[in-house]
């Protein structure tokens, strides 16, 4: 992904850079067990990755899929993975952030 193409500012960020930042950002959040989906690992292919980053505009979107803690409020709990993973792609890349996407896959370890 590119910012500012042509510019002498232009940053240029790797989409794995961004997903790493989100998981980490994510699974920062209390009543987050971990960034990704149920079922057997092997498999995991199958379905595709936990966590995607595209741009659409110059903006950056992401989609992440959570286990979570039993008895957290799913509403609030995904209100807080949004700002702090909003605020870290922000503050650590200084990109435009479209929308933060979360999607709860699960419910326990």
């Amino acid at each position: 992904m590119s910012v500012g193409p042509g510019s002498p500012d232009a940053l240029i960020v790797r989409r794995r850079v961004i997903r790493s930042i989100a998981v980490t950002a994510a699974e920062d959040v209390p009543g987050v067990v971990r960034v990704g989906r149920r079922g057997p690992r092997p498999l995991a292919w199958l379905v595709g990755r936990p966590v995607s980053a595209w741009t659409d505009a110059g903006r950056v979107h992401i989609r992440l899929w959570l286990i979570v803690r039993p008895g957290e409020s799913l509403p609030s709990l995904s209100r807080r993975v949004r700002t702090a993973v909003s605020q870290a792609i922000e503050r650590q890349l200084g990109l435009d952030l479209g929308e933060v996407i979360v999607l709860v896959d699960g419910v326990g370890g």
